[in-house]
């Protein structure tokens, strides 16, 4: 059985943890997209609070379970992952 040559070529990764430029730029990237003015001002406040919420915790990676958990923590249930 012969193996794939295997590439030597560098992976680049994704920001596991995002800073406050980071989220910034996906804020202004998303609103950018919407052309209602309440649609614009909802997401704001949303994502204004999400950012708040993640700032507050140490050192989270940004992924699936931090939403949840931020979900859980706003709702006041406990995750489904």
């Amino acid at each position: 059985m012969k193996r794939k040559p295997h590439s030597r070529r560098k992976r680049t990764s994704t920001k596991s943890v995002l800073r406050l430029p980071d989220l910034e730029h996906a804020k202004t990237a998303v609103l950018n997209s919407l052309t209602s003015l309440d649609a614009q001002r909802g997401y704001r406040h949303a994502i204004d609070e999400f950012v708040d919420w993640y700032c507050s915790e140490p050192r989270l990676a940004f992924n699936r379970i931090v939403v949840l958990r931020y979900r859980s923590d706003r709702i006041g249930i406990e995750p489904n992952p």
